[in-house]
């Protein structure tokens, strides 16, 4: 605390003439009664010196006293646990509640009376937690918690079968194929002068008509503008839709109702042109191959379902080699030096060899695509109706250049 002195004099106003007379003096507060001399002034300086004096010595003791302070906070706080407290033995020691409840001044005072039928309260805060329950100190509710603004997409796989075929653009809602259905060669040598002998073939004109696939979903107009990828989203997941049909249906359509005139079914069933003894996978492809080409219609390529391939890849010798080759080095995946195309579109344990270019063409009356359109009561309820279809054809002009067979794995 700061002790003021108050000096015994006032402001100066004019000086007297008696004032003048008797050199530099000062006069006291009320005026020209009191005349002071330089003694007296030195005096009162010097009493009020030392209040100063003594003030700043009271400042420079509560200074220290401050110091003291903040250097013990600085070395406690210096001495904290591995665990982000403070260490044992500090008084800023974080203690649970049962041991600040034991310290309370008030607990050893109602222990001391042994009083009975006596209460002693214990008052303690709530803790703020990111708790979400409705008690004191549960803040969670207000946490915002980050979101990820990309939406993970179901995975789909890669339609594979359509890039086999030749694509043809077509107009009207079918297709005329003709086909030779049958013909008789008559060719022969001739001898100078003799009839030649004469062939002849049977056409035949088969309709196939494009067929449709296509599906739909519904959205609001609000969550189309508020979530734009949505819309891409709803696109993308309708086209892929489409296409994982469309393989099913180029492999296995069976030509009835609104299906499409599928490979498989007019494919020529497999027929060993020779037996061997407890063929293998390898084996039953090499005949199936040989099945092709006697047929007059030499495989490109082979379908199979990826499980059938794996099992093939992990063929041994009897030495327990691995066949196709190492694990640690990249299988090259071609047999009988024809590409391997899998997809889950083909039944396990079955196989289709086929010269594909020849066998069948596919017809687009549509491309897949995507529409938008407010039909019925969407355009009074906000809705908006995504379409995603195609409308498309499939030939099979060549059943004999495909073959379809069993590797026999799977009963």
């Amino acid at each position: 605390m700061t002790t003021t002195t108050s000096l015994p004099f006032g402001v100066l106003g004019a000086m007297s003439a008696a004032e003048r007379r008797a050199g530099r003096f000062l006069r006291g507060p009320d005026g020209h009664r009191e005349i002071k001399s330089f003694e007296d002034l030195a005096s009162a300086f010097g009493t009020h010196n030392d209040a100063v004096k003594e003030a700043f010595a009271d400042l420079k003791t509560k200074a220290a006293e401050t110091s003291a302070r903040l250097d013990d906070v600085e070395q406690k706080v210096t001495r904290r646990g591995g665990g982000g407290g403070i260490g044992s033995g500090d008084e800023l020691e974080c203690r649970s509640l049962g041991a600040k409840f034991v310290a309370q001044d008030g607990v050893k005072e109602f222990a001391e009376r042994n009083a009975r039928n006596d209460r002693y309260a214990f008052e303690t805060k709530a803790t703020i937690t990111t708790a979400t329950t409705d008690a004191a100190g549960s803040v969670g509710a207000a946490i915002e918690a980050f979101r990820d603004p990309t939406i993970t997409p179901l995975l789909q796989r890669r339609p594979v079968v359509r890039s086999l075929l030749p694509v043809i653009q077509m107009s009207g809602g079918a297709v005329e194929v003709p086909r030779i259905k049958g013909r008789n060669n008559g060719a022969a040598p001739v001898a100078e002068g003799a009839a030649k002998p004469g062939s002849d073939m049977q056409l035949e004109l088969e309709t196939i008509p494009a067929r449709v696939i296509a599906h739909w979903m519904k959205a609001s107009r609000q969550v189309l503008e508020d979530l734009p990828q949505l819309e891409g989203l709803i696109n993308t997941e309708l086209l892929d839709g489409l296409a994982l049909v469309e393989e099913a249906q180029l492999l296995y359509g069976d030509g009835t109702g609104q299906n499409l005139q599928g490979m498989v079914p007019k494919a020529t069933g497999f027929a060993a042109p020779f037996v061997i003894a407890d063929p293998t996978m390898l084996d039953t492809l090499g005949l199936g191959l040989l099945q092709s080409a006697l047929a007059e219609h030499p495989a490109t390529g082979i379908i199979m379902h990826p499980s059938d391939w794996t099992r093939i890849t992990l063929l041994k010798d009897a030495d327990g080699n691995y066949i196709m080759g190492s694990p640690g080095s990249a299988i090259s995946q071609r047999l009988w030096g024809l590409p391997v195309i899998t997809t889950q579109a083909m039944n396990v344990d079955k196989f289709l060899i086929g010269d594909f270019p020849r066998a069948a063409t596919l017809y687009d009356r549509w491309s897949a695509r995507v529409e938008l359109g407010t039909v019925n009561d969407d355009f009074t309820r906000n809705l908006v109706t995504i379409l995603a279809e195609e409308r498309l054809a499939q030939a099979v002009k060549q059943p004999k250049a495909l073959t379809y067979g069993d590797f026999g794995n799977v009963a």
